[in-house]
């Protein structure tokens, strides 16, 4: 685990199961129409319980790049927040990465949240490549933290394998 300040915000960077996180939230990789099934969502869902789905469905279909909230079922967050990274089709791309980063920080903010955990959003089903995702996010973060938030204080990013680990690391050190 590896963390740094910024102005405002804590990033770290970690390897592990984001179902485990400990944050007020856990930002879902999720499609467009809220389903939950492979990858992240997948291990939210098993982790959590089955409301999550059901709540994050009766909410969409949603834009791809949008965020919606639902309760964290059995997990230790209070909050799931879904970004649409990808349709049906499961492809995602920079511009869906880039805005659902930036609509789950801002709907953290606007729910009070302090702390918040991200997966390496559409790199799993949506096959989108780690180093570039890493370079998306953070540039998101950096933006966000720029804008002085009030609540938000803390962002993990949970990464599930060495290789996703490493890749974070080589663009982390460089904010």
């Amino acid at each position: 685990m590896q963390a740094k300040k910024l102005k405002n915000i804590v990033v770290e960077i970690c390897m592990g199961d984001i179902a485990t996180a400990e944050t007020d939230a856990i930002v879902n990789a999720a499609n467009n129409h809220l389903y939950m099934g492979a990858g992240v969502a997948g291990a939210l869902k098993v982790h959590g319980g089955i409301e999550i789905e059901k709540e994050a469905i009766k909410k969409g279909p949603i834009q791809i790049g949008q965020a919606i909230e639902t309760g964290a079922g059995r997990l230790k967050a209070k909050y799931v927040i879904h970004a649409a990274v990808m349709g049906m089709d499961f492809k995602t791309n920079e511009k869906y990465i880039r805005e659902a980063t930036k609509n789950s920080l801002l709907l953290a903010e606007k729910l009070k949240i302090q702390s918040i955990s991200f997966p390496a959003l559409g790199t799993g089903v949506g096959e989108f490549p780690i180093i570039d995702c890493a370079q998306i996010m953070f540039e998101e973060i950096k933006k966000f933290d720029s804008l002085n938030p009030q609540y938000l204080k803390r962002a993990v990013f949970y990464l599930f394998t060495k290789k996703a680990y490493n890749d974070f690391e080589k663009i982390f050190l460089k904010i």
